[in-house]
């Protein structure tokens, strides 16, 4: 790989649980339309579970083993959704320091 090789950091993870990187990312392919469609789902699962885990904690009877449970559940939707974040960031254009605002 030369230095003008971009990595794209991939919404999963190899079986090692290390990072994966999609080497020259070209828009449309299909790892790359694969990794979108990923990190779309992510992010609507976690949207899913916020509101189902703002529901339970709004129960102040709710059973411990649920409360567990949910919390398990974001903290997974939160490592995704940072994963998401990372990667997004990662892929944004150079800023050359001028600000147009």
């Amino acid at each position: 790989m030369d230095a003008r090789t971009t990595l794209r950091l991939l919404p999963w993870s190899s079986p090692e649980g290390k990072p994966c990187f999609l080497a020259d990312a070209s828009e449309g392919g299909y790892l790359s339309r694969l990794a979108d469609e990923t990190e779309d789902l992510q992010l609507s699962e976690g949207l899913e579970v916020l509101v189902a885990a703002r529901k339970l904690l709004g129960d102040p009877l709710s059973p411990n083993v649920e409360v567990r449970y949910s919390a398990i559940r974001l903290s997974e939707c939160l490592a995704d959704a940072l994963r998401v974040a990372e990667s997004r960031g990662r892929r944004l254009p150079a800023s050359d320091g001028t600000h147009d605002d």
